[in-house]
């Protein structure tokens, strides 16, 4: 492909994501797969580049354009590299007019600005949309951290997790053997302290309420050697079916799967009212502290969206105190940096269960935010997320 050429493509590819965000479809990964899978001739340098500038023109627009060309000529009028190759030769784009319509706004939509956290700062706001690293968590139940460093000395330590390590991105980590043998996973560094919050030990019983593929359970299966009773819940089918091989690759085949019904979990979740020791809520959530990994989802949220979202996280802590044990935990867990799902979720389920107390954990990295902890990408390097340890009286 010739450079116009990649330039054309990346338009198409964008006006196909722009076109699934407005109608709810397909992720942009998935749609990026797709796109190439059915242009053969695309090489890897030319899937690279068109991807690459794709997602310059999604992280450059908080407000989704109105299609691809007008994001693409907003990003050429401050490029003339990119501006040159609007030549109209071959498979190339069009030339430019001048009067023709330019993608416009910040990097984030204005109406979400008044929703973060005031721990989050105009400050902090390149961050949520900067490349995040490569982050691998050891699996006990196979390695350690320090045999693994061994064998991969481009990795760093972090510091703020047990088990934690980082790469660059772009690593190709999921080809190497410690991939395929289970000794490790990827997982953002902010995911696996999530998991130590929940402090789980070996020979207790532990419930993962929104397990979805499963990468915190795994998490949890490693913190409990092998030992206890560790179940996976879902009211997604296919996501919990994907946790099966991921857990026999991670050596931990005592992990128990739970498909819920919707709006009725407690059918399937009755042996385990008052019985945990812990309850995990990874609730469903804005998103907004993954912006940097899924930079369109901006465009996917609305103000509907977002309250029935939190309306389901107060249900979903609702349901899942009647499953912690007196002098057990809930840990709440929001991928999200938005106070109303966040702080003020905690705070109004404090108000309504008084059987239960803030009791979160000594952490590395975070700040305190009301009854809970919150950690963004500008203050730990980690994804945004808003996190709470409960103890039920």
């Amino acid at each position: 492909m010739t450079p116009a050429a990649r330039v054309q493509a990346a338009i198409e590819l964008l006006d196909a994501i722009i076109a699934a965000t407005r109608d709810k479809g397909a992720s942009a990964d998935r749609i990026a797969a797709a796109f190439f899978a059915a242009r053969r001739y695309a090489g890897s340098k030319d899937r690279r580049a068109v991807r690459d500038l794709t997602w310059r023109a999604i992280r450059a627009f908080g407000e989704r354009p109105d299609n691809g060309r007008s994001a693409m000529i907003a990003l050429a009028d401050q490029d003339s590299e990119l501006t040159a190759l609007f030549d109209g030769l071959a498979y190339g784009p069009a030339p430019i007019a001048a009067d023709e319509p330019r993608a416009s706004g910040g990097v984030l939509p204005e109406w979400v600005k008044p929703l973060f956290s005031t721990l989050v700062t105009e400050g902090e706001y390149p961050a949520l949309l900067e490349r995040a690293l490569l982050d691998i968590r050891v699996n006990r139940l196979i390695a350690d951290r320090g045999a693994v460093a061994e064998k991969l000395p481009e990795a760093a330590a972090l510091p703020e997790s047990l088990d934690g390590l980082r790469l660059s991105t772009g690593y190709a980590i999921e080809s190497s053997e410690l991939y395929t043998s289970g000794a490790i996973e990827v997982q953002d560094l902010g995911s696996q302290l999530i998991a130590e919050a929940c402090k789980a030990q070996p020979g207790m019983t532990v419930l993962d309420l929104c397990a979805g593929a499963g990468g915190k359970t795994l998490a949890l299966a490693s913190h409990m050697a092998g030992q206890g009773r560790l179940v996976a819940a879902d009211t997604n089918r296919d996501r919990l079916q994907q946790l099966l091989p991921r857990a026999a690759r991670a050596k931990a085949g005592f992990i128990e799967t739970l498909l819920l019904n919707p709006n009725k979990e407690m059918g399937a979740l009755g042996d385990l009212f008052g019985a945990c020791d812990v309850v995990l809520i990874d609730a469903p959530c804005s998103g907004s502290g993954t912006w940097r990994r899924n930079p369109e989802t901006r465009w996917r949220l609305d103000q509907r969206d977002l309250q029935r979202l939190v309306s389901e996280q107060g249900r979903l802590l609702d349901l899942a105190s009647g499953l912690v044990k007196p002098g057990g935990h809930l840990v709440y867990a929001v991928c999200s940096l938005f106070a109303c799902e966040g702080r003020d979720q905690i705070d109004a389920f404090l108000l309504r269960h008084p059987d239960f107390e803030a009791d979160n954990p000594e952490l590395a990295a975070g700040r305190a935010d009301g009854a809970g902890i919150l950690l963004t990408p500008a203050h730990d390097g980690s994804d945004g997320f808003y996190l709470a340890r409960l103890h039920k009286l």
